[in-house]
């Protein structure tokens, strides 16, 4: 009697979910899923790693998962992809639960594809043979054909013979781009696919990928720890810190409207004031500015944008006197002695100001780009 492999969703019925969170369709076609994260907790011994992380991606949404290194964005994608266990918590493809309490689904069977951050390609497989690695299902022949073709859209299709070790940094990210991609998953996980890439060719390979993403319709997330590369990338941005989701949204409203000075650091350059809370506000050189939600008496931190301070010999504003000019390019940072603040602030100005240093000008601060937090640990 042939012996069956045991089935990881159980029952008849089960299995009946599984079609519904993977659907049987032929390379070439794309059924873009939700993806959901329900209060996901991963420890490793004493360390948390995940600590209750919730977020709902829709389908064909690109979201960017955005914090600094150890924060947990890794542990999740790992997690999701089904390369590690939850702790606690549930994972969810099309409101089917593929990792939790009742269920685990191994990583074949969640139509998922990932991306690791060193590419990790095969050194002993050719190139063409790397991309269709994932396409074991299809006969060897429409396997390579198919592969070929994702090369192909990557102007790599001359290099299909060759081996890994002959492409440059970025020939091999397009290459572990194009395998993740070829299966047509419903759900992409990629784990800080540019971080090895120069600067001149990180923003064409993102504009490629974003461009492949759109086209097979994938579900995406994507993990980096640059801000402007998540705006650049993301329909939305879910910012982590310390295994948990501190905010999530547009790049405009986690730019305008961060909850933590923790966010606002990681979307702009601030210069930090303490002040303390009187009368349901604090007093500063710049006016009276009303605080919510910081107790009477308690210390409040005033933000102010680098780029929302501007300077001119009008005047009109606050007297100041440049201390220390800093070429950056097409931009250049200015630290000023503005009167009524203690320390001197830091400013960015557009290169070509004129400014020098002992140079007498006069200080505004653009209202939206004031912050307040309380003070203490963010």
């Amino acid at each position: 009697m042939k012996q069956l492999l045991p089935n990881p969703f159980g029952t008849k019925k089960d299995a009946a979910a599984e079609a519904a969170i993977v659907p049987r369709a032929r390379v070439g076609a794309t059924f873009a899923a939700s993806l959901t994260f329900e209060d996901v907790r991963r420890r490793y011994g004493a360390r948390t790693a995940l600590d209750g992380f919730s977020l709902a991606v829709a389908p064909g949404e690109v979201v960017c998962l955005l914090g600094p290194s150890g924060c947990g964005k890794t542990t999740l994608l790992r997690v999701a992809a089904g390369i590690e266990k939850p702790s606690g918590g549930r994972i969810l493809i099309n409101d089917r639960e593929v990792a939790g309490p009742a269920r685990f689904v191994p990583p074949e069977r969640r139509s998922v594809g990932l991306m690791f951050q060193d590419f990790a390609l095969f050194p002993h497989l050719s190139i063409l043979d790397n991309v269709a690695f994932g396409l074991k299902g299809l006969p060897r022949e429409e396997a390579r054909r198919e592969a070929l073709a994702v090369l192909s859209r990557f102007e790599l299709e001359g290099y299909a013979s060759g081996y890994p070790h002959i492409l440059s940094g970025g020939q091999q990210q397009r290459v572990a781009l194009a395998r993740a991609i070829v299966p047509r998953p419903a759900v992409m996980l990629m784990d800080e696919p540019f971080s090895g890439l120069d600067v001149q060719l990180r923003e064409s390979i993102q504009d490629e990928t974003l461009a492949l993403l759109r086209e097979t319709r994938a579900t995406s997330v994507i993990v980096t720890h640059h801000p402007e590369e998540a705006m650049r990338m993301g329909d939305r941005i879910a910012v982590m810190r310390d295994g948990r989701l501190e905010q999530e949204g547009q790049a405009e409203e986690l730019f305008h409207r961060p909850v933590s000075l923790f966010v606002a650091r990681l979307f702009s350059e601030v210069n930090e004031i303490p002040f303390a809370v009187r009368g349901g506000a604090i007093d500063t050189p710049i006016g009276r500015l009303p605080v919510r939600g910081i107790a009477e008496g308690a210390a409040a931190v005033l933000c102010i944008r680098e780029r929302g301070i501007r300077m001119d010999t009008s005047e009109s504003g606050l007297a100041g006197r440049v201390h220390h000019v800093k070429f950056l390019g097409d931009m250049a940072r200015v630290e000023i002695g503005v009167e009524g603040f203690e320390r001197p602030l830091r400013a960015r100005v557009p290169e070509g100001h004129g400014l020098a240093r002992g140079s007498e000008v006069c200080v505004t601060i653009t209202p939206g780009d004031v912050l307040i937090f309380p003070a203490g640990p963010v």
